[in-house]
């Protein structure tokens, strides 16, 4: 008996082990076929269609696509800083790009990884597409990168952007900000110093004390760590079209999971803090993001935690985390270049202070007062026309798409460069290189010649939620530093301009002070 069960037992295992392993190969030609037509295959069909359109473009490199050049350019450029009062920034920000469109046309392709990425330097197309005119269209999705530093109604699509708009927007209408006006500035008393990171305190203490009710010294972590993040996400972007590679074990991935984890830990304790607060009656706090997130959360949602209008702990935790950088970020970009632009241009610096003396003297400027700042408004205007923190949209095809006259397929990137386009001199003249806030004298439309091509905050249905609130805070601080302070370039300040996910000074704003 034991004799045959061994025979039996010899006899089936070889068979099992070939069913297992010819499955365990099907598998893996399954998988490897996928692969195959997601590097290869699919990149050289889209890139095939593409052409057929009598688009013209870079050719397919096979996984890494452009990203090699990509970075090469990058590094080129930005060893050489641009003269004082240079505005012609385009070359040095973005010089693949930009080489890209004057060597294959103002609507070309090139490639993120296997992604195709279409170029629309047209300011109508590009609006169109913002508009969704042609249809809808989805944001490139890089699942490993939002996790790691923020989602949110930047990144949702379909009814949970709606939901997540439809609780957010209320909150930053005009008259919900004239409620909270923005905070005093204040240099140490040094005559020279670098003013971005004393911006980035500010708008980070705007930020916390009316979006989340707390001092600065509260959320003063997850700045720190939000801004390592965007230099770590930044410094390997070229990889980001590599399939797999943030999954991989390296040192920068690990670290920007352990940000990303306490990040989340000092979010959940302040949520936590005031979500109990609420429980326990205490009157909501004046803010504008996370008391409304909370009371949403807490009102449409049942005893298990589930609606599908309210919000989960967990997405009100992404736009917090969201907002914490891009509400800090947009207004401390847009008041730095502002405070570089005035120093190198300081008639126009002396126009805007005697526009706010005249209208408020020394006081705090009021609500109704920052509305009637003509000047000041025209200034910030051409500033972000010159230097628009992001300098591209993107978009996607999910499903084949006629745009002007070419047919695009589904799986292609859009890049709507933003900064090419307000620097266009078909629509903005000769002198589209320099610093004239004049231009928007009688509006945005006269100055583009009725183009409609200027959108430093996109357009369309996904025009960004906080664009009210960061002119406004804008219009509050620069009024305030005006009144104080006459200021000009500091020997030490190199012109750099470069992009960390938004455009930025790449060796700081050095500026020299003095009080009034």
């Amino acid at each position: 008996m034991v004799l045959g069960a061994l025979a039996s037992q010899v006899a089936s295992t070889p068979w099992s082990f070939l069913l297992s392993g010819l499955l365990g190969g099907a598998l893996l030609l399954r998988q490897a076929a996928r692969l195959l037509d997601r590097l290869w295959r699919g990149p050289r069909r889209l890139e095939r269609a593409l052409r057929a359109q009598g688009l013209r473009g870079t050719p397919y490199r096979f996984l890494t696509g452009d990203l090699k050049e990509h970075g090469r350019a990058n590094r080129e450029a930005w060893s050489r800083p641009l003269p004082l009062r240079c505005h012609d920034i385009a070359a040095r920000v973005a010089p693949f790009v930009h080489g890209a469109v004057r060597e294959h046309g103002a609507v070309c392709f090139t490639w993120f990884g296997p992604m195709p990425r279409v170029t629309i330097t047209d300011p109508d197309l590009a609006r169109d597409v913002m508009s969704n005119k042609f249809g809808h269209f989805e944001k490139p999705k890089f699942p490993a990168l939002s996790k790691l530093f923020a989602e949110g109604v930047a990144n949702y699509e379909g009814e949970k952007w709606v939901k997540h708009r439809r609780i957010l927007n209320p909150e930053f209408h005009l008259e919900k900000l004239k409620a909270h006006g923005a905070q005093s500035l204040g240099p140490d008393g040094s005559c020279e110093l670098d003013v971005e990171p004393e911006l980035q305190t500010l708008t980070g203490d705007v930020i916390s004390r009316t979006a989340f009710g707390s001092s600065y010294l509260e959320g003063r972590k997850i700045f720190q760590m939000q801004n390592e993040q965007a230099k770590r996400l930044m410094s390997i972007i070229q990889k980001f079209g590599i399939p797999g590679y943030m999954s991989l074990p390296t040192k920068n991935n690990r670290r920007m999971s352990q940000i990303k984890n306490e990040v989340e830990t000092i979010l959940r304790g302040l949520i936590g803090k005031r979500m109990q607060a609420m429980k326990e009656g205490e009157p909501t706090k004046d803010d504008l993001l996370l008391g409304i997130l909370l009371e949403s959360n807490m009102r449409d949602t049942d005893g298990n935690g589930q609606s599908s209008l309210g919000m989960t702990i967990e997405d009100v935790m992404e736009e917090c985390k969201l907002f914490y950088f891009a509400g800090m970020e947009t207004t401390s970009v847009l008041l730095t270049w502002t405070m570089i632009l005035l120093s190198m241009h300081p008639e126009w610096q002396d126009r805007a202070r005697e526009e706010v003396i005249g209208l408020s003297g020394k006081n705090r400027p009021e609500y109704d007062g920052l509305s009637r700042l003509k000047i000041v408004t025209m200034i910030l205007h051409e500033v972000l026309r010159l230097y628009p923190p992001a300098i591209a949209f993107s978009r996607k095809t999910y499903k084949e798409m006629v745009i002007g006259d070419a047919t695009y397929p589904a799986g292609v990137i859009l890049e709507l460069p933003v900064l090419f386009i307000h620097h266009d001199p078909e629509i903005w003249g000769s002198d589209a290189h320099e610093f004239r806030p004049e231009r928007f004298a009688e509006g945005m439309a006269m100055a583009s010649r009725g183009r409609l091509a200027f959108f430093p905050f996109g357009w369309g249905p996904r025009i960004c939620i906080g664009q009210n609130f960061a002119l406004l805070e804008a219009k509050m601080a620069l009024s305030m530093i005006l009144q104080s302070f006459e200021f000009e370039l500091a020997p030490a300040y190199t012109h750099a301009p470069h992009t960390l996910i938004m455009l930025r000074p790449m060796h700081g704003a050095q500026i020299k002070l003095r009080a009034i």
